[in-house]
């Protein structure tokens, strides 16, 4: 269950850093704040797959 959970959170990351990437590239978002983005985006992201895994895991 868990390495099912990891490779659906690493295909989900990279799914997701290149829709930012897109999304950066349309808006014509600097480069100096791409780096922002990129991490706010991520940790969000990041908090909401522990919090999925580990509603998973108590159900």
């Amino acid at each position: 269950m868990i390495s099912i959970f990891i490779l659906f959170a690493i295909v989900n990351v990279y799914i997701i850093n290149n829709l930012i990437n897109s999304l950066c590239i349309q808006k014509e978002i600097p480069e100096e704040r791409q780096p922002k983005v990129f991490r706010t985006i991520n940790i969000l992201i990041t908090i909401l797959l522990v919090s999925s895994y580990v509603e998973i895991l108590y159900t």
